[in-house]
Parts: C-alpha cells; sequence; structure tokens
C-alpha cells in the first residue's frame, strides 16, 4: 500500500514491527523508495510470503504466520503511532490495514482509531472479523472489506450487486463515515457518506498477472483521492485504477503510474442507489 501511495505521488510513513534479515530487508527496500519507516525491532523475524505463479496463471500462495509479540512490544507499537498521530493531526491519513497477528487483542485498531480521531486525523480501516466489529463502532473515517469478509462480517451473502449495496449501507449505518467494498473481478463499490449515492465502477477487462495486493493498492487509490478531495466518482475511478494496474505488476504494490493513469481512461462510473 505505502508503495502505490508513493507512486502516486503521496508521502507514506510505514509504522510497525520488524525482525531478523528479513526485517531488515524490507526496511533496506522501503529506504530504496524514499519511503518512510518507524520501526522497531524485535527478536523474531519478519514473516516471508510467497507467491508462486505458474506458467497458466494459477498463484499459490505461501503464507507464513504472523509475529507472536508480547505486551511490551505492543505498547511500544501503539505509542509509535500516537506519537505519528501527532504529528499528523488535524490533516493527517491513517491507514490500517490488515489481519492482526494472534498476540495482538482484537480491539487494537478500535482503540488506535478512538486516538487518531481525537487529534483529527481521517482513520481508514482495512480488515476482517472482530478486529472489523470492534473498530467500526469507534467510527472510521472510512472501511473496506472485500465481498468474503463483508459477508462473514455482517452474516449475509453478497451474490448481487443490490446484496452489495445493502452491505455497504449497512457498514455505514454500524459507525463507518464512508465505505467501499470490493467484489473482486466484478468491479468495486463506493460511498462517500451516508446520505451519498452508492457509486460502482465495473472491473476493466484483463488478464492479471496476479491479484495478490488488489485490495491495498485500491486502499491507496481511495486514500490518496479522498486525501486529495477528489470527487467519489473520481476517487472511485482512481482506486479501481489502482487494484487493476496491480494486476499487471511483476510483483505486488509495483504498479506503474502510466498503468494507473490508463485504466482511469477507461473506468466508467454507475450511480446503483
Amino acid at each position: 500500500m505505502a508503495m502505490v501511495l508513493h507512486t502516486l505521488g503521496g508521502s507514506p510513513h510505514w509504522v510497525g514491527p520488524c525482525g531478523g534479515a528479513s526485517g531488515h530487508e524490507l526496511l533496506a527496500g522501503l529506504s530504496a523508495l524514499g519511503i518512510r519507516a518507524s520501526a522497531y525491532a524485535t527478536n523474531q523475524p519478519t514473516r516471508t510470503n510467497l507467491e508462486i505463479v505458474e506458467d497458466d496463471g494459477t498463484v499459490t500462495e505461501i503464507l507464513e504466520p504472523g509475529l507472536a509479540l508480547g505486551a511490551s512490544a505492543w505498547e511500544e507499537f501503539e505509542s509509535a503511532c500516537r506519537h505519528l498521530f501527532v504529528a499528523g493531526s488535524e490533516n493527517g491519513t491513517v491507514i490500517f490495514s490488515g489481519s492482526l497477528p494472534a498476540s495482538a487483542a482484537p480491539k487494537l485498531y478500535a482503540d488506535l482509531i478512538v486516538r487518531a480521531r481525537e487529534l483529527g486525523c481521517k482513520t481508514f480501516l482495512d480488515t476482517s472479523g472482530e478486529p472489523l466489529r470492534l473498530a467500526i463502532g469507534e467510527k472510521p473515517y472510512f472501511v473496506k472489506p472485500n465481498r468474503e469478509e463483508a459477508a462473514q462480517f455482517l452474516g449475509k451473502a453478497i451474490s448481487s450487486l443490490s446484496d452489495a449495496t445493502r452491505a455497504l449501507r449497512k457498514l455505514l449505518s454500524l459507525g463507518a463515515d464512508s465505505a467501499a467494498l470490493s467484489l473482486g473481478s466484478e468491479g468495486l463499490l463506493f460511498c462517500a457518506d451516508k446520505d451519498a449515492p452508492v457509486l460502482f465502477a465495473p472491473a476493466v477487462p484483463l488478464q492479471p498477472r496476479s491479484t495478490v495486493g488488489c485490495g491495498d493498492s485500491a486502499m491507496a487509490g481511495f486514500a490518496f483521492g479522498i486525501a486529495s478531495r477528489y470527487s467519489p466518482q473520481d476517487t472511485l475511478r482512481l482506486a479501481a485504477a489502482c487494484g487493476g494496474a496491480n494486476c499487471l505488476a511483476d510483483y505486488p504494490g509495483a504498479a506503474t503510474l502510466n498503468n494507473i493513469r490508463d485504466f482511469q481512461q477507461q473506468i466508467s462510473v454507475q450511480i446503483l442507489d
């Protein structure tokens, strides 16, 4: 996500735990790209995820388990976050993304959202399950589950655009100020606030190299578009373009600006409700 934000011209600041050779490689890679990072050392190596892409396009992911951090490490992480919230108060954009490690308190995102919002930051959330349930009640500025995550969270199947529209409205009624819902290869929905229409951007036909990281790339587009005060239609168009461009990249997060701009020109936005 930070890589796509940087590609769009943003100045992301990554924060998280890092350990071992893989953690050192992560920080070196971010530094080489010009992305700021606030990391704290752990005695466990940062997990590595392996993606195998076969000649026929089949993708196999091998995901290592997340770090099992102790209470003091989580306190250090939360402290680092709070310092960044203060630095970005009143005009900061804070993105909480991904599943939480087993050692993290399920309300971690919820607690951080409260603190960031108190300082005037806009909070963006992309997670699922119990962390989503606890956090959405703390009124994040924006949430973006995918179809499967939203269906599990709401307890209802999402098999049509009507289902997706109702799910989006439900997310707003539970506390989010704005929300998006990814339907994968079918497209992307967005509602800019509780009184706004639901917008839909059908996916542009393409032959994906891999879909890993497309959700994070779309989230970067939403965050950048909203922070830049784009119209809801242009924000959705950018987010969908970032997700599509990621499909063509050599690896997750490596979407090129040329591909993003090309997709922006191709994507149409419809009003559903």
